[in-house]
């Protein structure tokens, strides 16, 4: 009798091919929110969306399958919004940059990494004991686990130690280096897959005063590409 073995790989070395129906999906979806570059309103597309969504499928699997994020979609309108009320808005330290960026950018973005997140489902490699930036997960259910452990631990006559870390800017303070290592040894993100979000991650700033030059961290505030890099 002849044995058939099977092996699974857990990597994920390119995306799957979008179709005309995710990208209608994904637009459908959307906030009628736009940035001042759109080349016309969000609802303008979501209304025409059954016209325009073969050519957008067709330039987001260019994107996917080349390994390259667009350039153009790395372009962003920087406003300066006060962090708080309180503060004094002399000092540029008491603002927050606020990007907005194309439509059509955020929208491949979260195609990409509904698949990124299929993949981590179901390999169950998504770490449990990250609340943020999850389906059904919040700072709510992050505190009531902590709670629980902390009430376990009484019940069983131990003592419980609460140690809070507390980070500026933490999706500023994201390595790109270290973060596409991870991706790459930890969570099985190889070839195509891995080229197209060093592309992602890769943005150039250019100042209206300044010259251009290359930021080496940072990822977009909710990204999941956070929450694999702190997962520990």
């Amino acid at each position: 009798m002849r044995t058939i073995c099977i092996v699974f790989s857990m990597t994920r070395s390119a995306f799957r091919t979008l179709t005309v129906t995710d990208v209608t999906t994904a637009i459908h979806q959307l906030s009628d929110k736009q940035c001042a570059s759109d080349p016309f309103s969000t609802r303008l597309l979501k209304d025409n969306v059954d016209l325009l969504a073969p050519f957008i499928t067709t330039l987001y699997n260019k994107s996917v399958a080349s390994g390259m994020f667009p350039a153009v979609f790395k372009f962003a309108y920087i406003t300066p919004r006060l962090k708080k009320a309180s503060l004094d808005p002399a000092d540029t330290k008491s603002y927050r940059p606020i990007s907005n960026l194309l439509v059509l950018s955020k929208t491949l973005e979260q195609l990409v990494a509904h698949q990124l997140v299929e993949h981590l489902n179901l390999w169950r490699m998504m770490p449990d004991l990250q609340s943020a930036y999850r389906a059904h997960n919040s700072t709510e259910t992050a505190v009531l686990r902590v709670l629980s452990d902390i009430l376990d631990a009484l019940d069983c006559g131990d003592f419980a130690v609460l140690t809070l870390l507390v980070l500026s800017a933490v999706f500023d303070t994201v390595g790109h280096t270290t973060l596409l290592r991870r991706l790459q040894i930890t969570y099985g993100i190889t070839d195509t897959a891995l080229v197209w979000f060093a592309s992602y991650v890769h943005v150039r700033y250019r100042g209206s005063c300044s010259t251009t030059s290359s930021l080496l961290c940072g990822v977009p505030q909710g990204s999941v590409l956070f929450l694999l890099y702190t997962a520990t």
